[in-house]
């Protein structure tokens, strides 16, 4: 297994179809596979061991992931937004290899020992780098070799770097992705940023289903509409917060409906009912997907697909309309396991933490090496339950659970009925230090409409225990995410920690 064998397919199969950019003037499929075989011979000319990517979204990308996957060398995209000193500290971790970069970033990586700093416009003016091109079938084909290197987000704590080998990406590919499945009029947009699992398997399934790529390189919702409008996209994938803006936009615009995405999938975070539920009347011809994935299980593992979609938005039963805030049904080829905290399997409907296994599950680090079983299960660290009809619920990070008393409580369940009313637009739970249970809650909502703290300590009271009643609703004007659409409960707690009252805090 190598990822070239994807392209090479794709290449065969739909030599001159438009693989990345405009219909009328982009990179067919032909021209892609040459392409990575040009940079190919770059990276193997230079004494580095990877390819490193510190750049935003372009057509270096693909010819980069596929170039190295040619070399035999590990890709490894880096956070071009992290400040100077952190992205030099992975960068540093990376080396030795070459690294493309836009103009400014190959300026801040050039001083980073071991690494060939190449600029974005040199590598795609000249992909070989003045090297003969690489032979076609000259990669190797060991399924264990490592594909693609990931930093983790490091919302609590210094990133670790998962490790998906060749046979895990394609794994994944192959079990999810039909080979030339796409119509030659079909297009999806990436707007999500290359370092993230969802930007590595964009690239991946559109190329392997023979969909044109349109890259969106610093999403803005009005560009993003555009941006669809224009080319003709058809398909895309967005996390919560690109959604929730995008609705925003449109209904800014009028809320005229978009009827030419056929296909949109979402997920990275968690979605407000009230944004999915809107995005349904605004896209009413476009199938939704909700896709749960983590990086070390190289990208999604459970859907909820169309159809769940629309029952759960006509639906009178309160059990398919709940449907709509899960995570679907793990995929094909997945297994998940809801364990205690002694690893005992739990029956349905009890909350404990999410295992998964399957052939595309890595579950290893570069620093800590494999967290698999000996059975081949992966601790997901997110917390969850399955219904009985085998959809999957998750509810957060068990690092962001609130302990009061002694009691777990999931932040997910009060910011699901503090999203309720319809005056909140976001809101997020977290735990703050008390002398005498330990942690207290506090709430941070964002509103657009006058709303008060009782009247939404009343609303989680009526519908949940005491305990779970936050001590402290605060209004803010946004809570903060990640560009990737996680929210950083790190920054809240750091934020709101003067609402403890810890003395030793």
């Amino acid at each position: 297994m190598n990822l070239m064998m994807l392209l090479e397919m794709a290449a065969n199969g739909l030599e001159d179809r438009v693989a990345v950019g405009s219909s009328d003037g982009g990179i067919t499929y032909r021209q892609l596979f040459e392409h990575a075989g040009e940079a190919a011979a770059r990276f193997r000319a230079d004494p580095g061991a990877k390819v490193v990517l510190c750049d935003e979204s372009s057509p270096a990308v693909p010819v980069a992931l596929f170039g190295a996957a040619w070399a035999g060398m590990p890709y490894v995209p880096l956070n071009y937004r992290l400040p100077d000193d952190d992205l030099c500290a992975l960068a540093d971790r990376s080396a030795p290899g070459v690294a493309i970069a836009d103009d400014a970033g190959a300026g801040r990586l050039r001083g980073v020992d071991g690494l060939t700093a190449v600029t974005r416009d040199e590598f795609l003016t000249d992909r070989a780098g003045g090297a003969a091109p690489a032979e076609p079938g000259d990669w190797s084909m060991d399924p264990d070799e490592i594909a693609v290197l990931l930093f983790t987000s490091g919302t609590t704590g210094a990133p670790k770097s998962a490790v998906l080998r060749h046979k895990h990406l394609v794994s994944y590919i192959l079990g999810s992705v039909e080979f030339m499945g796409a119509g030659e009029d079909e297009a999806t947009i990436v707007s999500v940023p290359p370092y993230h699992v969802a930007g590595v398997s964009a690239m991946l399934s559109s190329v392997y289903a023979g969909r044109r790529i349109v890259q969106l390189p610093k999403f803005d919702p009005d560009q993003w509409i555009d941006l669809v409008e224009t080319e003709g996209v058809t398909h895309a994938m967005v996390v919560p917060t690109m959604l929730s803006r995008i609705v925003e936009a449109l209904d800014a615009r009028g809320g005229e409906p978009m009827l030419g995405v056929r296909a949109l999938s979402y997920g990275g975070g968690k979605m407000p009912e009230a944004v999915i539920r809107r995005a349904l009347e605004l896209f009413p011809i476009t199938n939704f997907v909700n896709a749960y994935g983590l990086t070390e299980t190289s990208s999604t593992i459970a859907l909820l697909g169309p159809d769940d979609h629309r029952l759960a938005q006509y639906s009178e039963d309160e059990g398919e309309r709940a449907r709509l805030k899960s995570a679907g049904r793990p995929l094909p080829g997945v297994e998940v396991s809801i364990r205690d905290d002694d690893f005992n399997e739990l029956p349905t409907g009890e909350v404990g933490e999410i295992f998964v296994r399957g052939e595309q599950v890595s579950g290893e680090y570069l620093e800590k090496g494999s967290l698999l079983d000996s059975d081949g299960w992966f601790p997901t660290r997110d917390g969850g339950y399955l219904d009985e009809g085998g959809y999957l619920f998750v509810q957060g990070r068990n690092d962001d659970v609130i302990i009061r008393g002694g009691e777990n409580m999931s932040p997910g369940e009060i910011e699901d009925v503090l999203l309720t009313d319809e005056r909140v637009k976001d809101a997020a739970a977290i735990g703050v230090p008390d002398t005498e249970w330990g942690e207290k809650v506090v709430a941070a909502v964002v509103t657009h409409g006058e709303c008060s703290e009782s009247e939404l300590q009343d609303l989680v009271r009526a519908r949940l225990r005491s305990s779970r009643v936050p001590a402290h609703v605060v209004f803010v004007d946004e809570l903060p995410y990640n560009d990737t659409g996680k929210l950083l409960r790190r920054v809240l707690r750091e934020d709101l920690a003067h609402l403890g009252d810890d003395p030793t805090g």
